[in-house]
């Protein structure tokens, strides 16, 4: 019988996290020892398959195109680009691959087909698949299914409270409705936040409730210290310290005991000492490679010379659930159903979203 509770509250969550330090990593260690392998840690490479543009207002967000950062788009990639990433990825150690698309939602047509051959032919190379698409529909999901997605990938973000505060062209409950839609299918859940946008520490509590009361859990939950890009809304938010991210894994491997918690953005500021005490408190999945999506990333060569210190093993793929079948597209039983869902659009104004933007107007 699972052990998992489902009824967390942010007071217990509190109390968790303003633990004295060497007691809560004591805790976190032990719970993440009887769940997992200690010198284990799952290598996923993420891949921008279509850079710029989106039509979000996310604060934290280089890719939002009423924001000036720089950042160079590109078109959806083809399906051979995506195929020579995976291989290279797969050659340095990593044993999925998750790719980004900067779309609000999930467009059934031409580009849809293209992603779901990019799925097929990832699964085809023994690798996990994730996707980050955002939100899509229950039969976009089972589409993706079938192609032989993994992971689906769609962060919360921040609690439900707070979320206000950062974004204002989608709703919490989108972010739900989309995870639920997932469970629909047999591919697993990725889903996290990220800390440092601001927040409250009850806003960070507030958060793993929304993600620990899911039944199930997450089977991954990404921890993002947030990378403050110039011309984005939050570029001048001071970055979070190491012990705030240490007390988050913590919490995290506590409250989601079965959970793969994945130490993501922010590592280009973490010393090795830091990311080892991160791995001891419970965190056993990172991305790999030079940049994630659009911001730095620690290089993958620096990592397998960290892994080797640290005597840790990259882990295989489909260890925690089995490789999923592919089925071809010429044999597919499922299609387009010319939906049109009506994904809400709350629209309240965030001043410094709206400063942003009009910085942005001036400079272009």
């Amino acid at each position: 019988m699972s052990e998992t509770k489902h009824n967390w509250t942010k007071e217990e969550i509190l109390n968790i996290y303003n633990k004295p330090l060497m007691e809560l990593l004591y805790e976190a260690a032990t719970v993440h020892r009887k769940h997992h392998d200690p010198n284990t840690v799952q290598v996923s490479t993420l891949l921008s398959i279509k850079t710029g543009g989106c039509p979000e207002d996310c604060g934290y967000c280089p890719q939002a195109a009423r924001y000036h950062t720089n950042i160079e788009g590109n078109d959806l990639m083809s399906v051979q680009q995506v195929k020579a990433q995976a291989l290279r990825a797969k050659s340095s150690g990593s044993s999925r691959v998750c790719m980004g698309a900067a779309w609000r939602n999930v467009k059934d047509g031409e580009e849809f087909d293209q992603v779901l051959e990019m799925v097929r032919t990832i699964n085809k190379l023994d690798m996990e698949v994730c996707c980050t698409l955002g939100m899509i529909t229950e039969n976009q999901a089972k589409r993706l299914a079938e192609a032989g997605l993994y992971a689906y990938n769609h962060n919360l973000d921040s609690s439900e409270e707070y979320y206000k505060e950062v974004i204002s062209t989608r709703g919490f409950e989108d972010r739900l409705e989309t995870i639920d839609n997932v469970r629909k299918t047999n591919v697993t859940v990725c889903s996290g936040g990220i800390i440092g946008m601001g927040e409250k520490i009850e806003d960070r509590a507030g958060m793993l409730v929304a993600l620990a009361t899911l039944n199930p859990q997450p089977e991954s939950v990404p921890i993002n210290a947030l990378v403050a890009v110039e011309g984005t809304p939050l570029e001048d938010q001071e970055p979070v310290s190491i012990w705030e991210m240490i007390r988050m894994v913590a919490t995290t491997r506590i409250v989601m005991p079965e959970t793969q918690v994945r130490l993501s953005a922010g590592r280009t500021e973490m010393t090795r000492e830091g990311q080892a005490m991160c791995f001891f408190a419970g965190a056993n999945s990172i991305f790999a490679g030079d940049k994630l999506l659009t911001t730095p990333n620690p290089d993958v060569n620096e990592d397998m010379k960290m892994f080797e210190l640290l005597g840790l093993n990259p882990q295989k793929p489909f260890i925690k659930k089995m490789q999923p079948k592919t089925v071809e597209a010429s044999e597919s039983q499922l299609h387009p159903l010319g939906e049109k869902p009506k994904w809400t659009r709350p629209e309240h104004t965030i001043e410094r979203n709206e400063a942003a933007k009009q910085k942005a107007k001036a400079v272009k």
